[in-house]
């Protein structure tokens, strides 16, 4: 079993939660015992597409976690809470309430390089503590700013009066990894002279995989002891669709396995996918002298 599941988590458990529940499901269908990771935390609170990895994918695990990100996420205007969003106690009120032109005109202050301040009620560390159990402590907590990339942001759907006020305003935002939705919500509340929280989140891409190829927990169990969970497991390749494939005959195939350079390849220079007979050998770095290229494992699968 090496592959990807891409689960719709629901709203409640944590992407833990959800690794524990792929690894029921896997023992109550009989199938072998297998490493399962998840390529990127999704809050409790928050839905959608959450990608696990099985077996040899782990090793892509931290791929995922770079990958951009695409969220939908509903922003309640008047009251702003400790852990921006609808679990936590209020911490500051506004009369204010936005148009919908006024939120369309801030939007682009919040596009491209900005920067942010994550949450108090993060997983983030500060003096080597969990940010939020030094917040649920009393603690006073500082947190540092940090750049991340949004690439586009615009408001969901697309029709509406523009002067009307807004109670609330659903958005959807394609982010780079470390970007906070909750922080961007904040942020734009305040910039329309007003405060808010967030109170739905829905992740609706993760790197390559969306939420068309997701599937319920409560799905995937059945699809477990069905043993049909083949169908749904996509390949381990489905986490390296922007990665090119590089041919190797079975000898080279032999020393990337071992973690021998390979010299006198010609490839373009940057990651590659070798592959022998189409099955995954290793995740390749190109590279060296242009008279003599080379080519190195970055991780290399068993398979």
């Amino acid at each position: 079993m090496h592959g990807w599941l891409v689960i719709d988590k629901p709203v409640g458990p944590g992407s833990t939660d959800v690794v524990s529940r792929v690894k029921r499901a896997l023992r109550e269908g009989g199938y072998p015992k297998t490493k399962v990771g998840h390529g990127g935390t999704l809050d409790p609170l928050a839905s959608g597409v959450l990608p696990v990895a099985l077996g040899e994918a782990t090793k892509l695990s931290g791929r995922m976690l770079d990958a951009d990100k695409i969220y939908d996420f509903t922003i309640v205007f008047g009251v702003e809470t400790d852990t921006l969003d609808a679990e936590g106690r209020e911490v500051a009120a506004s009369d204010v309430r936005p148009t919908r032109a006024a939120v369309e005109a801030v939007l682009g202050r919040f596009t491209g390089e900005i920067d942010q301040v994550p949450p108090v009620y993060s997983a983030l560390k500060v003096d080597g503590k969990r940010a939020y159990d030094l917040a649920r402590a009393g603690a006073e907590v500082e947190m540092k700013t940090r750049r991340v990339t949004v690439h586009e942001l615009h408001i969901l759907p697309a029709g509406g009066e523009d002067r009307k006020e807004l109670e609330e305003v659903t958005l959807s935002a394609r982010v780079s990894k470390g970007t906070y939705i909750r922080s961007l919500a904040r942020d734009i509340a305040h910039a329309l002279d007003s405060v808010g929280h967030v109170t739905m989140l829905r992740r609706t891409k993760a790197g390559p995989f969306v939420l068309d190829q997701a599937i319920s927990l409560d799905k995937l169990g059945e699809v477990a002891k069905a043993r049909q969970l083949e169908q749904t497991l996509l390949p381990l390749t489905a986490g390296l669709d922007d990665i090119p494939a590089l041919p190797v005959t079975p000898d080279q195939a032999r020393l990337l396995r071992q973690g021998r350079v390979l010299i006198g390849i010609a490839a373009q220079q940057g990651l590659h996918l070798a592959t022998d007979q189409s099955v995954p050998v290793a995740l390749v770095e190109a590279g060296g002298d242009p008279l003599r290229p080379e080519i190195r494992v970055v991780r290399g699968f068993n398979l």
